[in-house]
Formats: C-alpha cells, structure tokens, sequence
C-alpha cells in the first residue's frame, strides 16, 4: 500500500513569483479588471466593486506593507520546502487546477490523473493576453521559462486510474505532452517544482481539476469525495511509495474573501467534512476556484493532523481586491 506521509497546501499566486517590491503591479491590474469575482458569483468592474464595498482597506493597501507581508510568505513558503525534504516522499501527488494549458475548450475534462513518464512544461511564449511584467525571468518562477521536463509516475498513476475508476469516479487520463508549444503543464504545478521541490528528485503524480472553465466544474462535496477515494486508491494500491499530496492555488481571489477563508482554515484544521462540501459553486469562481483543489487534498489527509499554517490577507487596493494567501502542512 502506498502511505501519504504529508499533506500540503500552497498558494501560488503570482505575488509569490513578483516579490514584495512588484507586488503594486497587481493592483494596477485590478483597477483594470472588469471581471472581480465576488462571493455570490457575480463579476464586476472595479469601479462597481468601489460602489458596493466602499475603501474600506486603504491602510492595508499602502505598498510600504508589502515588502513585509511577502516576507512572511516566503518564510511560510521555506517552511513548506522543509517539510517535504523531512517526509523523504517517493512520490508527490499534486492536485492543481488547468488553466488553458494542459488543456482547452476542445477537451476538458473535469479531473483527469495524469500518468505520463514525464511533465513537460508548457513556455511562456505561446502563453497569449499577458500583462507586461510578465516576462520570461517571472515565468521561471513558475519553470514555464522554457519546455522543462520531469520525471513522472506513471506506475502508480495507471493503479490511481484504476482505483478511481473501481470507487466510482469516472476519471480522465492522459500520459503524454505531444508538442509544450500548444498544449504543457502549468504554473499549479511548476510552483511547486520550483519552490518546493528544489533539490527533492523525486517524481511527480498530477491530478488536474477543472476548477476554472464551467460547465463541468467539480463541487465542493464531489472534490472532497474524490480526495477520499484517492487516498484509498493508494491506501490498496500494490505500491510501497511514501506519498506526499500537494493542494496548489488557492485561496479567495481576485476580491480577497476573509471571511470565507478563515471558515476554510478552520475546516482544514478540523477536518470538517461538512462545511467544506457546503462551499457553494458561485463562491468558487475564477481564482477563487482553486479552492477546490485545498478541498480535494483535505479528504485524502482526514488521518493527519495540521501542524503549521499561515493565512495573510492580501488587500492590494483599497476596495479589498487581493488574495487570501495560505501555507499549510498536515502529518
């Protein structure tokens, strides 16, 4: 049987990438956007959000503050890193959403297991609608830089398929990248190579969720069932890997949802099965979807307790547009 030794979650929000100094950048963009997501499953301008919410937020949105908040993530971030090299995996299960990269409009599933005998990352340069300070030393951070190859697992992907498959969940595969300048892998799961798995060789198991492209986005209860079946798949699975999961993205965004975060943080600690199934589709909109890739991890990690965890909430502007970013790990 495989063992999941950790559990993981991650932001990896370009702020992470951009640095304390850049992250005014983001703010600009904001001001810009037409399509805020807000909690009850509504886009709206900038100015319709200034409208609804006030600036209630100007002293957290001063720049002078975010050189020491990102300083609080990358500390965060090391604890993370740490962790894993501690756990000693032989595999690192990543659950992350596909934004247009793996996949596309012509085929997307909901969630696929990915059993390929390597990850190919997708360059930045067939990447189109890029803000300009997106350049190609940003998309190192997320190794999208160039087509950077890693090892996969497809061994123990083909028993996840299988094992899926055998509880009911009717999961898509896929086992190749047939050309990184149309179709590669993602910053979900570049992040985490890059920041986490520095010096760790170990290979990677992708599962991709459709959080972000309706129709045929995944529930909160449904992400939490399938977390729970992946972690018996593995449990019955013939292989003896050491197994760490890894949620990538996440949490509220664009308009930073404190309220709704620190419910989540809560659940995440106390395995609350019921209030994370209750997160309704239209809070999971947009960036704010990714929540449900934290929701799939929580149910393979109902054995492990929650040892660190980190919540800062982002407010770049002062309407409260932001992030909630979060770090946490179970054992």
């Amino acid at each position: 049987m495989a063992k999941i030794v950790l559990g993981i979650g991650t932001s990896h929000s370009p702020l992470l990438v951009l640095g304390g100094g850049q992250w005014e950048l983001r703010s600009h963009d904001d001001r810009r956007s037409k399509s805020l997501n807000t909690i009850d499953g509504r886009l709206v301008s900038y100015e319709e959000l200034v409208l609804e919410r006030g600036e209630a937020y100007a002293t957290e949105a001063n720049p002078e503050n975010f050189p020491n908040l990102a300083a609080r993530a990358e500390a965060a971030l090391d604890t993370l890193a740490a962790a894993l090299r501690s756990a000693r995996p032989d595999v690192v299960l990543v659950v992350g959403d596909d934004q247009g990269e793996l996949f596309g409009p012509e085929n997307f599933p909901a969630i696929s297991v990915y059993r390929g005998d390597e990850l190919v990352m997708k360059p930045s340069e067939h990447l189109t609608g890029m803000p300009p300070w997106a350049d190609r030393q940003f998309w190192s951070g997320y190794r999208m830089d160039l087509p950077h190859r890693y090892p996969g697992a497809p061994g123990l992907g083909l028993e996840l398929v299988n094992g899926l498959i055998q509880r009911g969940v009717d999961v898509a595969s896929s086992d190749r990248v047939l050309d990184p300048t149309v179709r590669g892998f993602g910053h979900a799961f570049g992040f985490v190579i890059q920041r986490l798995m520095k010096g760790l060789d170990v290979p990677m198991l992708p599962v991709l969720l459709n959080t972000y492209f309706p129709p045929n986005t995944p529930t909160a209860a449904r992400c939490h069932e399938v977390g729970t079946k992946i972690a018996g798949a593995l449990a019955e699975s013939k292989s003896t890997a050491r197994v760490a999961v890894v949620a990538s993205g996440g949490l509220s965004h664009f308009v930073c949802e404190e309220a709704l975060d620190r419910s989540l943080m809560d659940a995440f600690r106390n395995h609350d099965r019921e209030t994370l199934s209750r997160v309704p589709q239209q809070a999971l909109l947009s960036g704010s979807s990714e929540i449900r890739n934290w929701i799939t991890v929580a149910g393979m990690v109902s054995q492990l307790t929650m040892e660190f965890s980190d919540y800062i909430p982002v407010r770049r502007t002062p309407a409260g547009t932001g992030i909630g970013l979060a770090f946490v790990t179970w054992k």
